[in-house]
Order: C-alpha cells, then sequence, then structure tokens
C-alpha cells in the first residue's frame, strides 16, 4: 500500500513517540508537524526530518496531500481540532482522553461520520505486544472464563506540565492514566456493557502542583460477572510501573510492560531523551529498551494507517473513547459521593470530569 500522508499537531512528549513510530512503519509517513509555540514545530521537524512546519494547526490541515492527522494536544484543545480536522477532510488520530465532556465527544463523532473520515482512539496498549499477548490467552480460553483484569500504570508525575493544571487536563491521573486501565480490561472482556462504576482517589503529594487527584482506585463492574480494576499514581516514586494481571476460571497470567525489557539503571544525575524526564529518572529506574515498540506506538499506527486504506476496521474507535469517558466521568461522580454508580447513567452537567468530585467533595459534612 502507498504510505498515508501524515500531519502531526502538537511537539511535546507524545507527539514525539508518534514521529518516533511513523519512523518504524511502511505504512504511515509523516509530512508536516504543527505548534502554536513560536519555533517549536519547525525545530521538531527539523531534528526528525519531517518537510514542513506550520505555527499554526490550520495551515496543516490546509496541506491537501495530507491524508490522516495525529491529535498530541492538551485535553481541552482535542474537540476543536478534531472537528476542525474532520472539515478539512482529514482522518483523525486522537490522543487519550478522547476530550473532556460526553458532549464534545458526541459533536467529534458526529463531525467525523458527517465528513465521511475515520475518528480513532489512540488507546496504545491494545497494541503494547505483552498486553495483545495476555488477550490472545483469554480469546483461546486458555485461562478459562476471565473475570477479573487488573492494570496499573504508576509514577512520579506527568511528562508535560500543563496535566497539573485541571483547567486544561480536566482532572488528574485518572484522567490522564486510568484511561488506559480502564479501556485495556474492557478490551480484554470484549467490551460488554458497564453495570457500575466504584472509585476513590486523593491528593497525597503533589497538592503544592495540582487540584487533581494524584492517586486513584476505579472498580468497573460490567454485565457477565467481570471486573475492571484499575489503579494509577501520580505518586508512586521510582520510575514507571506498567502491569496487568487476568484471573479467568481455568488460570491466571501476568504481564510486565517494563520488567523483561528493560536495564535496571542506577544514576545520580538523571537521564532521558527528554529534559524535563531527567529530573524523574535519579536514581535506581528500570530504562527501557525499545519503548515505542514496547508500548505498541508502531503496531498502533500501522493499523490506524491500514484502516485509512479501507484494509482493516479501527479495533479503537471514537465510540469507544466516549465509553471510556463516560466511565471515568461516573468515576469521579463516585470519588466524590462514597457511592457506587449504577447503569444506565447520565452523568450531572460539569465543564470538566473532576468537577464531579471537586463538587461533592465540598457539600461533604
Amino acid at each position: 500500500m502507498n504510505p498515508v500522508k501524515v500531519g502531526i499537531i502538537g511537539t511535546g512528549f507524545v507527539a514525539d513517540l508518534h514521529a518516533a513510530a511513523f519512523k518504524m512503519i511502511p505504512e504511515g509517513e509523516v509530512v508536516a508537524v504543527a505548534s502554536p509555540s513560536p519555533g517549536k514545530a519547525k525545530k521538531f521537524a527539523e531534528e526528525r526530518g519531517i518537510p514542513k512546519a506550520f505555527d499554526d494547526y490550520r495551515d496543516l490541515l490546509a496541506v491537501k496531500e495530507i491524508e490522516m492527522v495525529t491529535l498530541c494536544l492538551p485535553n481541552d484543545l482535542h474537540a476543536e481540532v478534531t472537528i476542525a480536522a474532520a472539515k478539512a477532510g482529514k482522518h483523525v488520530v486522537c490522543e487519550k482522553p478522547l476530550c473532556r465532556t460526553l458532549e464534545q465527544a458526541d459533536r467529534m463523532i458526529a463531525a467525523c461520520r458527517q465528513a465521511g473520515v475515520l475518528l480513532m482512539y489512540a488507546e496504545e496498549l491494545c497494541f503494547a505486544p505483552k498486553y495483545v499477548r495476555a488477550k490472545t490467552l483469554v480469546d483461546e480460553g486458555a485461562l478459562g472464563k476471565a473475570f477479573l483484569v487488573k492494570q496499573s500504570e504508576e509514577h512520579s508525575g506527568p511528562h508535560m506540565p500543563w496535566f497539573w493544571d485541571v483547567n486544561r487536563s480536566g482532572g488528574g491521573v485518572l484522567l490522564d492514566m486510568g484511561c488506559h486501565s480502564i479501556e485495556f480490561a474492557r478490551w480484554v472482556f470484549g467490551k460488554p456493557p458497564v453495570q457500575s462504576v466504584y472509585a476513590q482517589m486523593g491528593t497525597y503529594v503533589h497538592a503544592d502542583k495540582t487540584q487533581g487527584e494524584d492517586h486513584s482506585l476505579c472498580i468497573v463492574e460490567y454485565e457477565g460477572g467481570m471486573v475492571g480494576l484499575a489503579e494509577n499514581s501520580w505518586a508512586k516514586q521510582g520510575g514507571v510501573d506498567d502491569r496487568c494481571e487476568i484471573y479467568g476460571s481455568g488460570g491466571f497470567t501476568r504481564a510486565d510492560l517494563l520488567r523483561g525489557s528493560a536495564l535496571l539503571t542506577y544514576s545520580e544525575p538523571g537521564y532521558g531523551y527528554a529534559v524535563e524526564k531527567a529530573a524523574t529518572t535519579q536514581g535506581y529506574t528500570f530504562t527501557m529498551f525499545e519503548e515505542v515498540w514496547n508500548y505498541g506506538f508502531p503496531q498502533e499506527m500501522a493499523h490506524f494507517c491500514r484502516c485509512v486504506r479501507g484494509f482493516e476496521s479501527p479495533i479503537e474507535t471514537g465510540e469507544d473513547g466516549r465509553e471510556v469517558l463516560k466511565i471515568i466521568l461516573a468515576a469521579y461522580h463516585s470519588a466524590g459521593t462514597g457511592k457506587r454508580i449504577e447503569w444506565p447513567y447520565e452523568p450531572p452537567k460539569a465543564e470538566k470530569p473532576i468537577d464531579l468530585w471537586q463538587r461533592a467533595e465540598t457539600r461533604k459534612p
């Protein structure tokens, strides 16, 4: 197949992963990048051999050869840019979370459907080789009937400063990383209907930086007696920890995304390919080997490119991103009220997910 011509909107940590992923596959080619920060897109493009760079994403959308864009932006911009991309006739890969409200999600889905373009939800854990193998064991019946999926991603804080600002991000660690854990379990189970959501969260370490929660627990019960458990942290020291466990009536499996593909490292000054990561890599850490591949980014982007060409159907769509967001809204609501949220569920009106936690918290005696 001819490579899909791709534009990356954003130049932060995730944009770097996307650019690296496309270098590893023949299905797609990055031809342009955009960032509103003066000079940032130009520098990003020069360092990675990308032909075109723009300070305004709308100029990128005007490039006729671009067929698909990947959105590597703060959460509060996802809806605006997705709708603009759809109107420009571009297929969209939107990084997690899909957006901040269900109303935004509905507008994004409708805009892409009306324009006849794909809206694909970038959940890389559905492509990470170890996690794919874990799901294959479930699908093959090797574990009997799966009834519990536990997934956690934990470290000492986000990679980009805007995550700390709940007015931009919409929430804390549950929204940032819990979306991975929730969708992974949902995907392993075959995406069954939700029955209930219960969550607990708090700001334990980073109250000086954020109003968002820095550790969260979320239990999602699905029809058929299946349970997903998501534990996520910005408050865990010692580097990144990313693992899953699956329990079945006839077996069990555990996948550790980092151990087995990492080097045990001690570094006093810190290390990393991004300056902002160096401070988080001091002391003992597990240094990832082929991080982009082990996290599934090249496999994910190759799949999305094949979807654009019509060879495959997206396994992660805008509708999936919307369902994950709905579960997250219920989790914030549950954590704020201390109650299990039953389905069917329509969340109260809120500008951002974390409002459902903070609003209820202020009413507690």
